[in-house]
């Protein structure tokens, strides 16, 4: 699964701005894509939830009828990694899911608190 920070997409949008080298698509997610289990372990972990049920693809089935859209959306995934922002010397604040689900959960804590 791959994933971004939105600090870090903000900031990689603005780099290829600024980077008039760079032209032409640029994948721009963390460098560390992870399977879904371990994204959702590490979600988990960081806001204080002990346990995750996983969700059985008949679940998915209902669920994307409700939204009008297809299970596909839901249940592929690519494997994306930012080769090229890399090599243009963009540096990640947040490269590994762990810290990053870390840092948003706090944040989302301080919000829910003001």
């Amino acid at each position: 699964m791959s994933w971004i920070h939105g600090d870090d997409f903000i900031d990689a949008v603005q780099f290829v701005i600024d980077n008039d080298a760079l032209s032409g698509p640029v994948n721009i997610a963390s460098p560390h894509p992870l399977p879904n289990r371990e994204f959702m372990r590490a979600l988990r972990n960081a806001c204080g939830i002990g346990i995750g049920l996983p969700a059985a693809a008949w679940m998915l089935e209902i669920g994307a009828r409700f939204l009008k859209t297809e299970t596909e959306l839901i249940l592929k995934s690519r494997r994306v990694i930012p080769g090229r922002l890399l090599e243009a010397g963009f540096t990640f604040a947040h490269p590994a899911w762990p810290e990053a689900a870390q840092d948003l959960c706090r944040r989302w804590r301080k919000l829910r608190s003001d």
